[in-house]
Formats: structure tokens, C-alpha cells, sequence
């Protein structure tokens, strides 16, 4: 007599028929469906005997109902990620919720892409710009103002201090003179064209002199000793009357030598005297 060969639950008997072990147990696939089958996570219903079954940590899809969450592409056979939420995703779509988002254009930067990082943010390559020109600013340095960034070339047409005489950007080194800044090859001696930074000079009339050209080309002659009044060296002040000028040291009286410098003296001819020798001329 054959032994019977019977489903756990209804106790048909399984010969020659499907049946699935469930826990060490014989069960018919009726059974199975209606008590034992795992329901799927995404469309709720029971995962039947005769269906192809996914698992991950504890949950159960029907091959067809594993899918990417956001583009719904079928994921059996391909690479996913579980999210904190419960939702699969793909590789694709993991990248772009997850991933650093461009600064820019506000869209994912997928690994693997080229990007740039600076100040801890990111950006795509083509979206890190010039706020000026606009031109993606790539492998060229770069300077920043607040929170925008300037290739070189904007940020010094822009924001470098421009030469007085040529009007163009300072960038690097430069004088200042009279509160005005100026490339130092542009400060230059009007007459003889020599740089004039570290040297000696003194203006007139708004242009700038070496020592020597304003000596020979600008200076007025010293009445008394016949040479150039510079304002440099011993002697600075000058005392002027009636179109004559003198040094200071060189202002006295021509008969008895008294200096003159801010006292009365007499003009005669090309000479000077003080009051008293005056009245004995």
C-alpha cells in the first residue's frame, strides 16, 4: 500500500501534483497562495507559488513589480540602493536624490562627473562662472567677491585700482602719490622720461620733475647766487618780491651782510640792502 503523500493544510493528497515546502512542510499551491504566500511590498498583493519572488532585509517584491521608484526601470537584474524611506531606487536616480546638488543650476552632480569644490560646495564644471563674463572658469585662477566669483582678467577690470595717468588696472606693486595710485613705469619725469620711484622729485603745475630737470627747465634763478631755487637741501624757503626770487640764506644786505629774511630791505638795481646801509648809499 503506496503512503500518502498529503498538503500540510488541506490534506489533498500530492501526488503527481505542485506543491512548495514551506517551513519543512508539504503545502499545495492553493494553500500556499491563500495562507503562506509573502505579500509583495509594492503592489500588496500575495506572491504566489507559481510567481518569481525578490527579497531584500526582510521584504518581498514580485519580479515584475521591482522597480526603480523614480523612473520605474526593472531592477532584478540590475544594480539598487534602499533608501531610508523604503523606496528602491536605481544607481541613477540614488545618485541625483543623495548626491551634492551644483550651486548653480541647483541639479545633482553625479558621480564621476567633472565638478569643482570650493568652500565646501560644488558645482559642475560648465556652471562654476565668471559673475562677470560669464565664461566657465575651468582650469584659470579665480578671486571672489562676497559670494561671487570673478575670473582675473574681470576682477581686475573691475575691481583693481586704475593707474592716474594711463587709467588701466594695477595689479601688481604700483606708487601712490598724492592720494592717487600709479603703475610705477607710468611715473616718470615729465621732461626726460626717467622713473621717478625711490628717486627724488617734486611737482609743478601738476606734472612731475627729477632733481635735475627741474633744476634746469623749471626752477627759478636765485637772485644772490645765481642758482636754481629747488626746495631741496639746505636752504628750502624762498623769498619772492616784486618778479625776484632768492633763497632764504641768500637774502642780505649788500654792504654789511645782515640777513634780510623777514625783515624791510631796499631794492637798488640787482642789489639789496638793509634800511640803514640804505640811507648811507
Amino acid at each position: 500500500m503506496t503512503e500518502r503523500f498529503d498538503c500540510y493544510y488541506c490534506r489533498d493528497n500530492l501526488h503527481g501534483k505542485k506543491y512548495v515546502m514551506k517551513d519543512e512542510k508539504h503545502v499545495c499551491t492553493k494553500c500556499f497562495d491563500k495562507l503562506c504566500a509573502n505579500t509583495c511590498a509594492e503592489c500588496r498583493r500575495p506572491i504566489g507559488a507559481d510567481a518569481k519572488e525578490l527579497n531584500h532585509k526582510n521584504r518581498h517584491w514580485h519580479e515584475d513589480c521591482f522597480r526603480c521608484a523614480k523612473c520605474y526601470k526593472p531592477l532584478a537584474n540590475e544594480p539598487f540602493g534602499a533608501r531610508d524611506d523604503g523606496k528602491i531606487m536605481c544607481g541613477t536616480c540614488g545618485s541625483r536624490e543623495d548626491g551634492n546638488r551644483c550651486q548653480a543650476c541647483y541639479k545633482v552632480v553625479m558621480p564621476g562627473t567633472q565638478n569643482v569644490e570650493y568652500k565646501n560646495k560644488v558645482w559642475h564644471e560648465e556652471c562654476f562662472t565668471c559673475f562677470e563674463c560669464k565664461q566657465p572658469i575651468r582650469s584659470q585662477s579665480f578671486l571672489n567677491k562676497g559670494d561671487d566669483i570673478f575670473c582675473g582678467p574681470c576682477h581686475e577690470k573691475k575691481f583693481a585700482k586704475k593707474c592716474f595717468h594711463c587709467k588701466q588696472p594695477i595689479t601688481t606693486g604700483g606708487i601712490s602719490y598724492q592720494d592717487q595710485p600709479w603703475h610705477s613705469e607710468c611715473f616718470v619725469c615729465h621732461t626726460c622720461r626717467k622713473g621717478l620711484a625711490g628717486t627724488r622729485f617734486t611737482s609743478h603745475e601738476e606734472q612731475v620733475y627729477c632733481v635735475d630737470c627741474y633744476k634746469t627747465s623749471v626752477a627759478k634763478q636765485c637772485n644772490g647766487c645765481k642758482n636754481p631755487i629747488t626746495g631741496f637741501g639746505h636752504g628750502t624757503n624762498v623769498v619772492n618780491y616784486e618778479g625776484h626770487s632768492w633763497h632764504e640764506y641768500c637774502l642780505n644786505c649788500k654792504k654789511c651782510p645782515l640777513s634780510l629774511a623777514n625783515k624791510r630791505f631796499v631794492i637798488n638795481g640787482e642789489d639789496i640792502y638793509c634800511p640803514d646801509c640804505a640811507k648811507k648809499l
